[in-house]
Parts: C-alpha cells; sequence; structure tokens
C-alpha cells in the first residue's frame, strides 16, 4: 500500500491511498491542477484514479473533486445529502456513486467502512479502510470523539486524526468570538490535548503510523500538535511512529 497526505490544512484537504491497481483520494480540497501537480511529483496521474470519496461539503473537501471528476470521468463516491449540499460548488458529475453512512462498500482492492462523526456538515463521515492487509483509518473535522469513531479506529495500522489547534492559541488569537466557539464546539474540530487523547484510546502494538492532520495555520504549529501528542503518550509512542502532514506539499506516509 501506497499513503501520501497530498494537502491537509484549513485551506484544502486530500489523502492519496494506492493497493495494487487501486488508487484513490479522499477528498480533494485543492484545485484541481494542483491535485495534477502534486500526483505528478509522486509519479502519479489523476487518469489513473479508481475513486474518489467525500468525507463532506466543506469547501476545504471539495474544492477540486468536479474539475477533477469531469476531465477524468472518475467516479465520485458520496452521500446523496451531502452531493446535494455540495452541489453548487461541485456541479454535475459524470459518474456518481451514492453511499450510505452505515453500509460498506467497495472500490476495487479497498474495502470502505464510513461511519458518522460529529461536524457542522450535513452528514459527515470518517473512514476506515483495508486492503486485507493493512488497514487505515481518517478521523478528521469533529469536533467530538464518539465511542462510534473509537470503534471504526481501533485496530488501524495506519491512523489519520485531526489536530486541529492549540487550545490558549485559539482564545487568545486573532478569530472573533463566535467563531471561536464554533471551532471549540461538539460540531467543530479537535484540539491537540483532545486528539491525544484519542490516539491513546485507540493505540495498539500493530499501529504503524500516526499521522497529524487538519492542523490549523492560525491557531497551531507543527511542533505544538506534536510535543501534545508526546508528552500524553510517554514512551508508548515513537517519534519516528508521528508524521505531521502539510497544507503546502505532499508528505508520504507509506
Amino acid at each position: 500500500m501506497e499513503i501520501v497526505v497530498l494537502a491537509s490544512g484549513s485551506k484544502g484537504n486530500s489523502l492519496y491511498i494506492e493497493s495494487g491497481k487501486t488508487s484513490i483520494l479522499l477528498d480533494v480540497g485543492i484545485s484541481a491542477k494542483e491535485i495534477e501537480r502534486r500526483l505528478g511529483i509522486l509519479g502519479k496521474s489523476a487518469a489513473d484514479l479508481s475513486g474518489i470519496v467525500v468525507s463532506h461539503e466543506h469547501t476545504d473537501h471539495i474544492r477540486g473533486v468536479g474539475p477533477l471528476a469531469r476531465r477524468y470521468r472518475i467516479p465520485v463516491y458520496v452521500t446523496e445529502r451531502t452531493y446535494r449540499a455540495s452541489e453548487e460548488t461541485v456541479k454535475e458529475l459524470p459518474r456518481l456513486e451514492c453511499i450510505d453512512p452505515d453500509t460498506p462498500f467497495e472500490i476495487g482492492a479497498f474495502w470502505f467502512s464510513p461511519f458518522l462523526i460529529s461536524h457542522d456538515a450535513v452528514e459527515p463521515l470518517g473512514f476506515s479502510l483495508t486492503d486485507g492487509h493493512l488497514k487505515v483509518g481518517a478521523a478528521t473535522d469533529l469536533g467530538v470523539v464518539t465511542q462510534l469513531v473509537r470503534e471504526n479506529m481501533r485496530g488501524t495500522h495506519i491512523a489519520v486524526v485531526e489536530f486541529n489547534h492549540d487550545p490558549d492559541m485559539l482564545m487568545e488569537g486573532p478569530y472573533p468570538w463566535e467563531l471561536k466557539q464554533r471551532i471549540h464546539g461538539r460540531k467543530g474540530h479537535l484540539s491537540n490535548p483532545s486528539a491525544s487523547k484519542f490516539v491513546e484510546t485507540i493505540f495498539h502494538s500493530d499501529l504503524e503510523k500516526v499521522v497529524l492532520a487538519h492542523l490549523s495555520e492560525t491557531n497551531n504549529t507543527p511542533e505544538s500538535a506534536l510535543e501534545c501528542l508526546l508528552q500524553k503518550m510517554g514512551r508508548q509512542v515513537d517519534p519516528k511512529q508521528v508524521v505531521v502532514a502539510r497544507p503546502d506539499r505532499p508528505i508520504r506516509i507509506l
């Protein structure tokens, strides 16, 4: 399996996963042109994608979905409610595959298990997926970690987890109070301490990589997120197991 975070942060998110002849993007929150450029850096082509999977309708997750899907006739896997909420941005899709939040689905070599998360979108999803050998879990854009989220993320070999903000930086930062409340709320985004506690609950001996994702450029730093996790986990986790995703360039995980 190959896993590369193409983009991660408040301005755009996209995760590339490949196994055998199957390759998918989880979200396309940057432009189609930039996705093509970053895939090119990896020696990959968007023309070879087997599918695009959409987590929710916020622009930083769907910005490039429509243009990329139309250009290469890529199937887009999304719930009907999320598609309707994103239709103005995504527009018509050549190959729309409606999925259900409670029903697993297959794309080539991958078996996906979607699960509902707590975020201010119509039907936001996290995903776990496997190619029969490795299990990957992605839970970003959630204000609180529910039992459903923990159950789906347990047993993952690669865990992509939101470390959105440092609570002190958020409260002391430039955002208006209403936005601070939204980010810090139950349908907002995970803080470094909340995300670290989450990782502790799903940690196991076969967890190969923890990816710190969706860091706010205004309310967090890679150093703060990493320090918080390592302090929480102590000697349980080797710093070499931890990867901080970036908004500006691809980061290879596997």
